[in-house]
């Protein structure tokens, strides 16, 4: 007799119990959407900026983000951006680094977006408030 008999288990048996794979599945998605609902918002961003903002002065801009309808564009875009980039790296990371090194990285990487998109919209609203 064998003394090993997983060595005759199907891949599909070997497999069973590692984990599901609808999170992955979540994240494509939630990757996919924030690619979509960039791009109105870029061009929104690129239209301001070339047809707005360029050349305004510092009050200007002020002005220009204080409006409502500016504003919560921005933190939209913010938030899609950050989102989006977030998910990215995470992604990267995931399939290039492995063990301790792997979780320090995300948990690191993790804490930059959420850390530097909250600041960008406290900066909005802190403009957009005043």
């Amino acid at each position: 007799m064998n003394a090993n008999p997983q060595r005759y288990e199907s891949g599909l048996t070997k497999a069973k119990g590692h984990g599901s794979a609808h999170h992955g599945v979540h994240h494509w998605w939630h990757q996919r959407l924030t690619a979509v609902a960039s791009i109105p918002l870029m061009i929104w961003l690129v239209w301001a900026v070339v047809y707005r903002i360029a050349g305004a002065s510092h009050a200007e801009f002020t002005a220009w983000l204080a409006a409502p309808h500016n504003a919560v564009l921005m933190i939209l875009a913010v938030l899609a951006i950050f989102y989006h980039a977030a998910l990215g790296t995470q992604v990267i990371l995931e399939d290039y680094m492995g063990g301790a090194m792997k979780r320090w990285g995300l948990m690191k990487t993790a804490y930059y977006f959420v850390v530097a998109g909250v600041i960008c919209v406290f900066m909005i609203l802190k403009i957009a408030l005043s």
